[in-house]
């Protein structure tokens, strides 16, 4: 299998300390895109034992997962200080992932996993994007892509995610959820192994609104949505109320839920598994994985970062790209 691509991330947060962190946890045929000089002095900094190789690209085809961890060198305008973000460095960032997604477009790589960026460092740079997804999409031609977040007791998916709570009605219609419902039910067939996804609709209201006596969005927007799905082979349920949709039981009937808003996905999800959690891109034409964190810049020169949802997210990319079939 190719190597997975661990981008930089901003060099000045906690995305290079848990990259190297789970490299000498025991993580093989990964490459980290860096500074080498950078990656060194911050592995003596946070006492993290570990040996670099700096490759080129042409390396990809021949990699010797057995030696030093592969380094793809970024040379950085303004040497990265742990915790002291700089727009300087943000052209790099952005290529950074700019040059990950390409490798995996081309089949260099099996998929890349996606350190934490700031956007709003990316901003002065003139990254228009709102996320790194969006930015991954217009590199994929534009792909219609949903997020989805995931580890071992439950994965769920939003279907509005960065918008004020006011404004989460207003944006349910029965087109975006089918096309959610259709990214999302291919994505599990393709990447998880799942011959016939099993989907729950978490209602929009309080008791998924009683009959419409507690709001009618299930009934005039879900519901159409629903019957489109199911008429086009997707096994989806009607709405469930969200405040028992997620217990352990329960969880068991499902391969995966549909929220409606951010936090009505990610609440559960992470408090389940805080440190595991992974967010996934589905709908992209490459793999792509990333930690359920942020930078962490008041944190990033402590140099006790928890690698946990990194090491979660690049095995859910590795056992991604082997779930694929020929």
């Amino acid at each position: 299998m190719a190597p997975l691509i661990i981008t930089s991330g901003d060099p000045a947060g906690i995305g290079p300390e848990i990259a190297l962190r789970a490299a000498a946890s025991g993580q093989k045929n990964i490459v980290l895109m860096g500074c080498p000089s950078h990656l060194e002095k911050l592995a003596r900094q946070a006492g993290i034992e570990i040996s670099l190789k700096v490759i080129s690209k042409p390396e990809l085809d021949n990699l010797d997962i057995s030696g030093p961890l592969p380094i793809l060198p970024i040379s950085w305008a303004e040497t990265p200080e742990p915790g002291k973000p700089t727009s300087k460095n943000a052209p790099q960032i952005i290529k950074s992932i700019s040059d990950a997604t390409s490798l995996a477009l081309s089949g260099k790589a099996a998929g890349i996993v996606t350190n934490p960026i700031a956007k709003s460092i990316l901003y002065e740079s003139g990254f228009h994007y709102p996320g790194h997804t969006e930015f991954l999409a217009s590199l994929d031609n534009h792909a219609d892509t949903i997020m989805m977040l995931a580890n071992a007791h439950l994965r769920v998916v939003p279907l509005t995610i960065h918008i004020p709570l006011k404004e989460v009605a207003n944006a349910i219609n029965p087109p975006a959820i089918l096309k959610t419902l259709s990214i999302l039910n291919d994505g599990l067939k393709q990447y998880f192994g799942i011959a016939t996804p099993k989907i729950a609709i978490a209602g929009l209201n309080p008791h998924a609104g009683e009959n419409g006596h507690i709001g009618d969005e299930e009934i005039g927007l879900l519901s159409p949505a629903i019957e489109m799905a199911r008429q086009a082979g997707i096994e989806v349920t009607s709405p469930l109320p969200a405040d028992t949709l997620f217990h352990e039981e329960q969880r068991k009937r499902f391969d995966c839920v549909l929220c409606m808003y951010h936090d009505q996905a990610l609440i559960p999800v992470k408090t389940l598994d805080f440190f595991g959690s992974v967010n996934i891109t589905l709908g992209l034409s490459f793999i792509r994985t990333s930690p359920d964190h942020g930078t962490a810049f008041d944190r990033a020169n402590q140099f006790c970062a928890r690698a946990d949802s990194l090491i979660a997210a690049i095995t859910t990319a590795r056992n991604m790209a082997s779930s694929i079939k020929p």
